[in-house]
């Protein structure tokens, strides 16, 4: 059975990337626009990882995780912040939320594959 892996960017153009890089390695998406809809979708599809933007509408990244942590099953899931911020404070912050790593944008699809292939196998 496939991965899933919920993506939350309110960028179209990165979430068509992160679903073209992902299924072709046998992973399977659920997309999500911004933390409001990422909660909406969550309970009802049991998700493996979580890859995020921080800076969206609605209910940022930081807020997003602090509330997915607090679900059940969602502990120990890995959740990776990719986003355009690299201050040290906000990569801090997101740690303290409970992210497990950090991609800064831009990225290179490799460089994000390798990341989710590490913490989330297919």
């Amino acid at each position: 059975m496939a991965k899933r892996v919920m993506m939350v960017d309110d960028s179209l153009t990165v979430r068509q990337v992160l679903r073209m890089t992902l299924e072709q390695e046998g992973y399977e998406l659920i997309e999500a626009e911004n933390g409001s809809q990422a909660l909406e979708r969550f309970p009802e599809n049991g998700v493996d990882m979580l890859v995020t933007d921080l800076n969206m509408p609605e209910i940022d990244g930081i807020d997003l995780i602090k509330e997915i942590r607090q679900k059940p099953g969602s502990r120990f899931m890995p959740i990776i912040m990719l986003t355009s911020e690299s201050q040290p404070e906000k990569k801090k912050e997101g740690k303290a939320a409970g992210a497990s790593g950090w991609i800064t944008k831009p990225f290179k699809p490799e460089q994000l594959l390798a990341v989710v292939r590490m913490v989330c196998p297919a």
